[in-house]
């Protein structure tokens, strides 16, 4: 299953982005096919603070719109969300001495557990950060 970070639903989402088209049409067929892909629900929250941030984003996107957004994606037959379950922490502390992670990085910890807990294999992100644990694939959005 691929999994989707926040890089690329900002990119897919705002077309001032400079990968939007690519990351767009990412989606769309991730969103149109029948292959499960996931939403981790702390990647749609960052994408909902981000895109709507006006020292990010001039003129940032209206909450309302950026909602919309959302729930375009989670109309997608094929998508699933995940969450904490209640073996999250084992995931997360695993991670967590893994990659020797501190700071910033706990966030991208976070979002690796949730993904390997829940089957994701790949995620689709522009972030170098998650290549420090097994068992989670990196890759770009497909051109």
């Amino acid at each position: 299953m691929i999994g989707v970070d926040t890089n690329v639903l900002v990119h897919a989402h705002r077309r001032d982005a400079p990968l939007h088209g690519r990351c767009a049409a990412a989606l769309r067929t991730l969103a149109e096919g029948t292959a499960p892909w996931a939403l981790p629900w702390p990647c749609v929250h960052e994408f909902l603070a981000l895109v709507t941030h006006p020292r990010i984003f001039d003129p940032p996107t209206p909450c309302p719109q950026a909602a919309e957004q959302v729930e375009a994606w989670l109309e997608s037959p094929s998508v699933t969300t995940v969450a904490e379950t209640a073996d999250h922490w084992s995931h997360l502390r695993r991670l967590l001495d893994e990659g020797r992670v501190a700071g910033p990085r706990v966030h991208d910890a976070r979002v690796a557990a949730l993904c390997v807990a829940h089957g994701v294999r790949v995620l689709w992100t522009f972030d170098r950060d998650f290549s420090r644990w097994g068992g989670l694939l990196t890759a770009a959005p497909p051109d």
